[in-house]
């Protein structure tokens, strides 16, 4: 109980007595209310001075029974930091365990290994990504630079022996490296190619709103190369007209690719099997511009994303191609172009669709 002496002052004298009754004061009952007022202030600090020496000691009761307190056992790690696309910041610390266990097994020199782990989720790594950096052994950081930005990486520390093993450490956890550019991909829809379909080329794109834009932005960019041909059905032509005379078959193997006869006779078991293979590409003309304006690829108009950018996929076969990209602004007094010409040429065409195959000997 510890009441200040206003409040005090506010009581009757028979509850100044009750107070004093509580806090011991002696001869309460013969005391004036000033009396009262006084003796019980004292109590009061006399009390509260009694409790601070008692506290005080049984704090001091307690730190002593306590003995010096255990530092943190020291743990070996690697923390891998990404500072910026180009480089990252590595920190690790090694236990005295560690590094009496990689001394024992001969440790020669400290290094650090950068593993490219995009897309894996199992511990494993992409092949021949692994870097191996030599670091000062008596350093706990480092800055590494980056093979290549939006990628995520991992790094492990560990010894290299004296007889060119590894003692290894600890792994640091795995970080994304940043992009070094904003990221350009935009939705599309792409093609999707199966090879049970087995096609003579890769198929076209369905034809969507667009009413077929990607073929007719071929057609355009090819009109005035025509005389050219296509290359590889040019060779085509070509070959076929004098195979039959080189006596090869219609996968391009001689009656005598492999030695035998007709028959087969070669000293070897004879064997037949048919063989196929499909293969194409693709043109994909991309770019950004105000999304307000119009944007034209020849005589056709592409359309743009709501954030101006474009992206349109064409067929990408043998021959020249040009692609005049204009960009008009919405008030048509600016307008901004570029043209981009392409060439495929295919040296070489030994592809046929399965159902094209021929079963031959070899």
């Amino acid at each position: 109980m510890n009441q200040s002496l206003s409040s005090l002052a506010r009581l009757t004298l028979r509850q100044l007595r009750r107070v004093a009754s509580d806090l011991g004061v002696a001869l309460y009952s013969r005391k004036s209310k000033d009396e009262l007022l006084d003796a019980i202030s004292h109590q009061q600090e006399f009390s509260a001075g009694e409790k601070r020496v008692e506290t005080a000691i049984n704090l001091a009761e307690i730190e002593s029974n306590l003995g010096e307190a255990p530092l943190p056992l020291p743990e070996t790690r690697v923390v891998f930091l990404p500072r910026d696309p180009q480089w990252a910041y590595v920190f690790w610390e090694i236990s005295a365990d560690s590094r009496r266990s990689a001394e024992s097994a001969g440790a020669r020199q400290l290094c650090l290994r950068v593993s490219d782990v995009t897309g894996l989720h199992d511990g494993s790594t992409h092949p021949h990504t692994l870097q191996e950096v030599v670091v000062d052994a008596g350093t706990s950081e480092w800055y590494l630079p980056v093979p290549l930005s939006d990628r995520d990486y991992r790094v492990e520390l560990g010894y290299r022996l004296a007889d060119g093993g590894w003692f290894s450490l600890a792994y640091s956890a795995v970080a994304r490296v940043p992009a070094m550019h904003p990221s350009e991909q935009i939705l599309d829809q792409f093609v999707p190619f199966s090879l049970e379909a087995a096609p003579t080329t890769l198929p076209a794109p369905a034809e969507s709103a667009d009413n077929n834009l990607h073929e007719r932005l071929y057609q355009t960019a090819t009109v005035r190369w025509r005389r050219l041909g296509r290359g590889s059905e040019a060779f085509h032509e070509m070959e076929d007209s004098g195979a039959e005379a080189r006596g090869l078959s219609d996968s391009g193997a001689g009656r005598w690719a492999s030695g035998r006869s007709e028959s087969g006779i070669g000293g070897v078991a004879p064997r037949k099997r048919s063989f196929w293979l499909v293969a194409d590409a693709e043109l994909i003309v991309y770019g950004a511009t105000d999304p307000a304006a119009t944007l034209t690829i020849g005589e056709e108009t592409v359309p743009l994303s709501a954030d101006g950018t474009f992206r349109v996929q064409v067929p990408f076969r043998d021959g020249q191609q040009l692609y005049p990209i204009k960009a008009v602004a919405a008030d048509g007094e600016q307008s901004r172009n570029i043209t981009l010409e392409f060439q495929r040429v295919t040296p070489e065409d030994n592809s046929n669709t399965p159902e094209q195959a021929k079963a031959e000997w070899f």
